[in-house]
């Protein structure tokens, strides 16, 4: 468990998916999506000829058409977090909803265990996402005549769970959320917190092996929305989900990522460790993104240590303590730390001026 208080649990402790550590979760190969009908099959046109990614976006903008992702390819890991992060119409968004396959790619692959689910029918598709996929958006998406036992309930029902094995479902999913006795409640009669509170649990019914989170805290309170981040992080801790979440938000970002992506016009510019987008930010877009993050606070010691093995120093620290923790414990004494791995292996050293020019800002 991570530090400070929690109100309730959100998020179930138990059921450890099964996972096949060998292989991506989720793997985007070049995935194109372009609005736009007569534009669509100009691309595709381009594609089949062999041409470049200038002339795809040529292609469309010459048929009055629309880019929403531009030759975007990662991969998700079993187990990890990836969030992918950028401004409003940068196309993130639109990247989530063609991995789903709520909007087919124009051109590109989207494997799902291997699989590809672009190739897949509708048929095959819906029973993916009734089965292995949660979704949460940033507007929840509630059936306001359905009470919020209903509303939690909706996707076993659709997946065609008897009413008894789903009610008892919905029921242990609203107390996870801290709602118990809010059952029988309308989305009116909710606040907005709770609202998200009951889509994750609709969400997370199903029990899903990849879980897509389109900004579904930016619409709380600052004090909710830092609760829902450590209960998401507790979960992460537990059971080890894929899921990608996206934010517009870069300390979000940091604060629950394994790795990010930062888009800008439909492209990925830069994806990697929050750490890595720190200390070499790829151009000046990512720069601004990253400049007023609290240096001190998220680099540890790992990410700036001279690689070492025998080392005599007054001090010595995990590699992974903070910059702060670092400057903190070396007080008004000492210039050199010993930096050990989980085993307490002598693994490098850090200087203190090289903390000093790493954390300040340009």
């Amino acid at each position: 468990m991570r530090k400070g208080q929690h109100m309730l649990p959100l998020f179930p402790a138990s059921g450890h998916m099964a996972m096949t550590e060998n292989q991506a979760k989720i793997e985007c190969r070049g995935v194109w999506k372009i609005f736009g009908e007569r534009a669509e099959k100009a691309c595709r046109d381009v594609m089949s000829k062999n041409g470049t990614s200038d002339e795809m976006e040529q292609a469309a903008l010459d048929n009055a058409g629309i880019i929403g992702a531009r030759d975007v390819s990662f991969d998700v890991a079993p187990g990890e977090l990836f969030v992918i992060m950028g401004l409003s119409g940068s196309g993130k968004s639109t990247v989530l909803r063609s991995i789903a396959q709520l909007q087919r790619p124009t051109i590109g692959e989207v494997l799902f265990d291997g699989e590809d689910l672009a190739a897949m029918s509708d048929d095959a598709l819906r029973d993916i996402r009734r089965r292995k996929m949660g979704m949460v958006f940033q507007h929840f998406g509630l059936v306001p005549h359905f009470t919020a036992l209903q509303n939690i309930a909706f996707p076993l029902r659709v997946r065609g769970e008897d009413k008894s094995s789903r009610d008892a479902k919905a029921r242990e999913m609203l107390n996870l959320v801290g709602l118990e006795g809010r059952g029988d409640a309308f989305p009116s009669e909710l606040s907005g917190g709770q609202q998200q509170r009951i889509g994750i649990a609709r969400s997370l019914a199903v029990d899903p092996e990849l879980w897509l989170l389109d900004e579904p805290f930016s619409a709380l309170d600052p004090l909710i929305r830092r609760q829902l981040q450590d209960e998401l992080l507790d979960l992460q801790a537990s059971l080890r989900k894929s899921i990608i979440f996206i934010t517009h938000d870069f300390a979000e970002a940091v604060r629950l990522a394994d790795r990010i992506a930062i888009m800008r016009d439909g492209r990925i510019i830069q994806q990697g460790s929050a750490s890595s987008l720190l200390l070499s930010p790829e151009d000046d877009y990512v720069r601004s993104f990253v400049r007023d993050v609290p240096r001190l606070q998220v680099l540890k010691l790992r990410d700036i240590m001279t690689p070492a093995s025998r080392l005599k120093a007054d001090l010595t620290l995990s590699h992974n303590a903070s910059l702060e923790e670092a400057l903190l414990a070396m007080g008004n004494g000492g210039d050199q730390i010993a930096v050990r791995n989980d085993e307490g292996k002598i693994v490098g050293k850090v200087m203190r001026k090289e903390i000093l020019s790493t954390v300040a800002v340009e």
